[in-house]
């Protein structure tokens, strides 16, 4: 693939795991310094190689503790591999966590202004786009009221409404669509397809197999961290379905 947006080279991510019950930090802190801490190593994901094309949607299956959601914090940036490499090119606005980056003791209107600085946008980038986010967010009711009093639902609404209104080139999606009503999940549909349109690329987790299905060109079929298939979408959904797993 000539100039992927999105390149993964043999990535393999580790996670130790503490084999002993500790009881609070200072039994933690005297067992490091007596080097009797013990741990399993867990590999969540083993030698992970694609690419994905500019504007390409590409969807992730596979079961839970897969990896799916260890592959997308790791293009994120929120991880590091612990072996291989990822290239990423534009700006990747991550739905994963949904609440992750807010300040729960500020606002909404405030966490749309601190969220645009994490996204590197100007104060007065995000004003100009303030009232068509907490338009589709639907929140001008609670715009002034501090995130803490939110539902997840509504925190999900700014979230969403933040990320796919600031013009990202990579999308990052893992199951944001499932949050919410149904008229909401009708809008975050929309929303996405309206980036596709303009050249957007997706990567989207999702257990719904018509989702993927209706919004991907590829998908990448994992199981315990390995990658099984990466095809066309309909081919990898086949897969799955089967228990190719």
């Amino acid at each position: 693939m000539e100039n992927p947006v999105i390149s993964i080279k043999d990535v393999s991510m580790m996670f130790n795991l503490n084999r002993d019950k500790i009881m609070g930090l200072k039994e933690y802190i005297v067992k490091a310094l007596k080097r009797e801490l013990f741990f399993d190593e867990f590999w969540a994901l083993k030698n992970i190689s694609f690419d994905v094309a500019r504007g390409e949607v590409m969807g992730v299956l596979g079961l839970n503790g897969s990896g799916k959601s260890t592959l997308l914090k790791l293009i994120a940036g929120v991880f590091k591999p612990t072996k291989g490499q990822i290239i990423t090119t534009g700006l990747i606005a991550p739905l994963l966590e949904l609440g992750a980056g807010f300040d729960y003791e500020f606002s909404a209107r405030e966490n749309v202004y601190m969220n645009g600085a994490m996204f590197g946008y100007s104060p007065a980038f995000m004003k100009e786009r303030y009232n068509e986010i907490i338009d589709f967010a639907e929140l001008w009711e609670f715009e002034d009221v501090p995130l803490k009093n939110f539902s997840s639902g509504m925190a999900a609404r700014l979230g969403f409404a933040i990320a796919t209104k600031v013009e990202p080139e990579i999308l990052i999606v893992d199951e944001i669509l499932g949050v919410g009503d149904y008229l909401f999940a009708q809008k975050c549909d929309q929303r996405i397809n309206e980036l596709i349109a303009s050249g957007t690329t997706v990567l989207l987790v999702s257990h719904s197999i018509d989702t993927i299905k209706h919004m991907c060109n590829r998908a990448v079929l994992l199981r315990e961290g390995a990658m099984v298939a990466i095809g066309q979408v309909d081919e990898i959904c086949e897969i799955y379905q089967q228990g190719g797993i």
